[in-house]
């Protein structure tokens, strides 16, 4: 209400002054003037005090709806906004000086209104880059504190591993992540290796980082550093259990040291082997042999889910549909699970079948 009261308090000074002109104008006797301050006043006080509230409640609207948006955004979204208005007055105004019409006026404040609405949303839209740009990220978009207790803890393997990526995009990653600052500089300094799988690897889970910005999982950058622990895997054991966390890393070794610690740990490697299909030793199957494989009469298929599976012995029958076939072992990989096969007893019986066209595995 002070707000309100404040504002009405302007306008009934304006309805004062106004009336007062207009008194003047309307005759030249002393109550004129006195009677048009009054009216003024008295109207504008009516006036003022919807237009005040008017206005109270659309201000607690915007607070609102720029509560949840972040410091970086504002601050970018008003720079750009000023930058659009200060271009439409520029554009705006040697127009007015030339002419001085009210429909140049109303051009000129047109054009800036849509030039400052469209800096605000570029603003907001691009704030992240625009604060990145002007070098004032640390200041204003600062990385978050760390999520509660059910965040995941990562090491270099998870993060330079696709499952991560893919368990944030899926909504699967609510506690979101926290990564140590150790972590990072050692991911980058693989990414500037000479092993060119490695450096692959790592830059993609640098950028992963970012990806997961992007789709709405919260990533806080531990600087905690451990410098009196010097291997990586202690480190990370140490900072989960200062931060009362768990840790998420496709090294077996690391979750094997988490447990002698008793620190939860979820290996993600052999996560996503318990999600996948079961094809246990002996297993048959029924694949169509579509290409040669790497090794010296090797044979390649697929099952209807996309996994590859290697049958030895088998090359004169690429391009066979139907061959039946056991399984001997399987192996996960990153791009999902090869199954390593032979031809089963029966399978003689396709040997003499010409390769007429290749299908999919059935």
């Amino acid at each position: 209400m002070l707000f309100v009261e404040i504002f009405r308090f302007f306008f009934v000074l304006a309805g004062a002054v106004i009336g007062l002109e207009v008194g003047h104008h309307v005759g030249n006797g002393v109550h004129e003037p006195i009677i048009g301050m009054l009216l003024g006043a008295a109207i504008s006080y009516v006036i003022g005090g919807v237009v005040g509230r008017l206005l109270d409640r659309g201000l607690q609207r915007a607070v609102l709806l720029l509560r949840n948006m972040p410091p970086g955004e504002v601050f970018a979204a008003s720079i750009t906004a000023t930058t659009g208005l200060l271009l439409g007055l520029t554009i705006g105004l040697p127009f007015l000086a030339l002419y001085r019409s009210p429909i140049e006026v109303l051009a000129a404040s047109a054009l800036a209104w849509v030039l400052a609405t469209f800096g605000w949303r570029l603003g907001a839209a691009k704030g992240r880059q625009v604060v990145a740009a002007a070098g004032l990220s640390r200041i204003l978009a600062p990385p978050s504190e760390p999520p509660p207790g059910y965040a995941l803890l990562v090491d270099a393997s998870a993060l330079m591993d696709r499952f991560l990526f893919v368990l944030g995009r899926s909504g699967l990653l609510p506690g979101g992540l926290v990564v140590p600052q150790f972590v990072v500089d050692q991911v980058r300094t693989m990414a500037d290796g000479p092993d060119p799988v490695s450096s692959r690897r790592a830059r993609r889970g640098l950028e992963s980082i970012e990806a997961l910005r992007e789709a709405g999982v919260p990533v806080h950058v531990a600087p905690d550093e451990v410098p009196e622990v010097d291997d990586p895997s202690t480190k990370l054991v140490t900072v989960a259990r200062r931060l009362g966390l768990r840790i998420g890393t496709c090294s077996s070794a690391v979750a094997e040291q988490a447990g002698a610690w008793d620190v939860l740990a979820v290996d993600l490697r052999r996560m996503t082997g318990d999600l996948t299909p079961d094809h246990p030793p002996g297993e048959r199957l029924t694949i169509d042999l579509i290409k040669e494989g790497r090794q010296p009469r090797q044979a390649v298929g697929y099952l209807p889910d996309g996994d590859m599976v290697v049958v030895n012995d088998a090359l004169h029958l690429v391009g066979t549909s139907g061959v039946p076939v056991t399984v001997l072992s399987t192996r996960p990989t990153n791009q999902g699970l090869i199954l390593f096969a032979r031809l089963a007893p029966d399978a003689g019986d396709h040997s003499g079948h010409e390769p007429e066209h290749q299908t999919s595995a059935t």
